[in-house]
């Protein structure tokens, strides 16, 4: 009877103090079943999200200054022209067409990857360990600014735009100091530009010699975009690479969520530009 009471009565050892004896092999796909089950719902909707609602990019050049400066961090709609089927590029809802003036985000068609699977697959490489084709090796992301729409023509005269042949009027502001991705400073000129009743600013440069000045008449074909940035002689875009396809448009910037400049400051990244956070893009 005693022994019997001292067995009922003795406490159980806690579950991380038993022996595990699992293999290696079985523990670690034990933990990565764990790990799996934590994290992969959560992981999986900031995919999804990212795939056809909203997607984070940082501007690393300054070939849209000065709307979007070096260093902003930006959010992007990818549902401003059209919901697609998650992490692929086809387009199952129809929203709408990119409109003269609009900021977007596009695949630069010169760095696009024939390969099928870049036109289907979209998760990012971090996500397959590098094991599929994603956003690296497939294509790069380029942001500009919608000139020309399908069936215009377009010209540019000493940085002048001319769509079907009416001048798009620009009023010169200010002088301007442009500082490149490399701290390098440059005298600019601020004009300000507008698109079909869209105002925003251009820099031009004052050396006429580093202009991009002149380009066109050139018909904009069916399906297809001419994109500018707002740095006009510092900014490769239709002028240099051509036209933009439809189906090479992510999404239209929404607004600057952070920016650093890291041409100052102390921090790794720079000083926080405090007033540019919250910039609605237009």
């Amino acid at each position: 009877m005693a022994d019997g009471l001292d067995i009922d009565l003795r406490k159980d050892l806690p579950k991380d103090q038993l022996p595990d004896t699992r293999p290696i092999w079985r523990r670690v796909v034990d933990w990565f079943v764990d790990l799996v089950q934590s994290w992969g719902p959560a992981i999986l909707i900031v995919l999804v999200i990212r795939s056809i609602l909203v997607e984070p990019f940082q501007i690393p050049s300054g070939s849209m200054v000065p709307t979007l400066a070096i260093g902003d961090f930006i959010l992007v709609s990818k549902l401003a022209y059209g919901v697609r089927v998650p992490f692929t590029n086809i387009e199952i809802v129809p929203r709408g067409e990119p409109e003269r003036s609009d900021i977007v985000v596009f695949i630069h068609p010169p760095t696009q990857n024939p390969d099928p699977w870049c036109h289907v697959k979209r998760f990012p490489q971090w996500a397959t360990f590098d094991l599929l084709p994603g956003p690296g090796p497939c294509d790069t992301d380029y942001i500009k600014r919608v000139v020309g729409l399908p069936g215009d023509t377009v010209e540019v005269r000493d940085d002048v735009v001319y769509v079907n042949g009416l001048e798009q009027t620009r009023t010169f502001q200010q002088g301007y100091s442009y500082t490149d991705q490399f701290c390098r400073a440059d005298d600019m000129r601020m004009f300000e530009e507008v698109l079909d009743g869209h105002s925003h600013p251009v820099l031009q440069s004052t050396t006429y010699a580093q202009r991009m000045a002149d380009w066109g008449p050139k018909t904009v074909p069916d399906g297809q975009y001419f994109m500018m940035g707002d740095n006009r002689d510092n900014s490769a875009d239709s002028r240099v690479w051509g036209f933009v396809p439809r189906d090479n448009i992510k999404g239209k910037a929404m607004f600057v969520w952070l920016s650093f400049d890291s041409c100052t400051g102390t921090l790794p990244m720079g000083d926080i530009r405090t007033d540019r956070i919250g910039t609605v893009l237009h």
